[in-house]
């Protein structure tokens, strides 16, 4: 697949590289595994030196470093190094005169390694990048530990990024523009299922395209097919994240997955209190996000909680939940049921879908759901221009025929009441729309 998008990330990492020819640069890439981090930063650099932190003996990983360092620098490395800091000096000493860039992948992986090399990486950052013309690029994809890592006062390389890139999903109008290319004939319903199940997360898109899995159909016999990447993904890429905990994370989303999207609902099927994981899962590991009514107060206790990644949704609704299932390799089973419920799980992706629209557009300071205590007059999405005292509140159906604006507005009577010097725009949307 061709790469696609991604202008304004490749545009700030030229500039950091043109300042680093100067005086040394630090840059971190962070974002979940699969999102294209390694591809944009290929993209970016066609000349580099390319470090990959792996799961061995810190002596290992120096010895296998050396060998990419020689061969990039067209250097002899003299001499023996089994210490990462060592090697790091060594590279900040070249530095002083050749200009060049160092990516270290999976940065986060020193944690397990040896936990001093960030504290030593900082002495000698700090000593150095004056003196040194390095565009130094970190790149991590466990979120927490990065986060930490860079943005907790205590730790040693706090506030020494000169940039940071959170790199994000593709959004959804390049994933229409991906459909276009390389499927022309696709129908909206084959753009709504390639957005729900992949979020635009660039390594699903990248298998898609790849397996010419453009209808829902196809999606779904390319995930549910034994030795599938799909079928463990969401496991592989959490259960990092989460350490030994994880099979409360894990019941969690698969709650949230299936609906249960209030805390009281999720410590009533649970039996204990979930507080605290919804507080890490949101703060900590970005996987959660709460929800609130536009316009509601600061500290209102009216909220829900949704995944943030599509796929991660997908996952824990029509993977996990049928874990069992799976590990008797009856694929046909679940496939039928998720091909059987995707029609209405797939309703709140094409309302999310329009809110991702609305965004891109520009044209709004708020947006977002409405609802009353006790999930009374809900509505999809509520759009409020201040400058221009306009509203759009907006109902979000698959089925057309579903849509009444005549209910919409009658729903919609408290927010008339309070903006009534708003001009309001009652619209629905459908998949016809899309």
């Amino acid at each position: 697949m061709k790469f696609y998008n991604r202008e304004e990330e490749l545009k700030k990492l030229h500039q950091i590289k043109k300042l680093s020819e100067n005086s040394s640069k630090m840059s971190i890439i962070v974002g979940r595994r699969r999102i294209g981090k390694t591809s944009l930063i290929k993209k970016a650099y066609e000349q580099k030196v390319y470090l990959f932190v792996s799961k061995k003996s810190e002596a290992l990983l120096c010895e296998e470093f050396i060998s990419i360092i020689e061969k990039e620098m067209d250097v002899k490395v003299l001499g023996e190094y089994y210490s990462f800091a060592k090697l790091f000096e060594y590279l900040l000493d070249l530095a002083k005169e050749r200009h060049f860039t160092l990516v270290i992948d999976e940065f986060q992986e020193f944690l397990s390694i040896n936990k001093t090399i960030y504290a030593d990486m900082q002495n000698l950052w700090d000593s150095y990048k004056d003196v040194t013309k390095l565009n130094l690029v970190l790149s991590g994809s466990i979120y927490s530990l990065m986060k930490k890592i860079f943005e907790d006062k205590k730790e040693p390389l706090f506030n020494r990024a000169d940039l940071k890139i959170h790199l994000k999903p593709f959004t959804v109008s390049t994933l229409q523009e991906i459909l276009k290319e390389n499927y022309p004939k696709y129908t909206n319903e084959d753009l709504l299922s390639f957005y729900t199940i992949t979020g635009g997360v660039a390594k699903y898109v990248e298998l898609f395209v790849t397996f010419e899995a453009f209808t829902l159909q196809k999606q779904l016999d390319l995930i549910y097919e034994e030795n599938s990447l799909f079928l463990e993904e969401g496991k592989n890429i959490l259960v990092e994240e989460f350490g030994k905990e994880y099979t409360t994370y894990f019941s969690i989303l698969s709650l949230i997955a299936s609906g249960k999207t209030a805390r009281s609902e999720i410590e009533s099927i649970l039996q204990k209190d979930v507080g605290g994981y919804l507080e890490r899962l949101e703060r900590e590991y970005s996987v959660i996000k709460r929800v609130k009514p536009i316009f509601a107060k600061e500290g209102s206790r009216v909220l829900k909680y949704e995944i943030v990644d599509n796929f991660f949704s997908f996952w824990f609704r029509f993977i996990y939940k049928y874990k069992s299932t799976i590990e008797i390799e009856n694929y046909e089973y679940v496939k039928k049921i998720a091909k059987r419920d995707f029609s209405t799980y797939s309703g709140k992706f094409l309302e999310k879908w329009f809110i991702e629209k609305f965004k891109l557009a520009q044209q709004y300071s708020q947006i977002g759901n409405y609802w009353e205590r006790g999930n009374k007059n809900e509505i999809d999405i509520v759009a409020v221009n201040e400058i221009e005292k306009t509203m759009l509140i907006a109902e979000v159906k698959i089925n057309p025929k579903k849509i009444s604006i005549q209910g919409l507005q009658k729903k919609a009577q408290k927010l008339i009441d309070k903006y009534q010097d708003y001009e309001v725009n009652f619209r629905g949307f459908s998949l016809k729309d899309l």
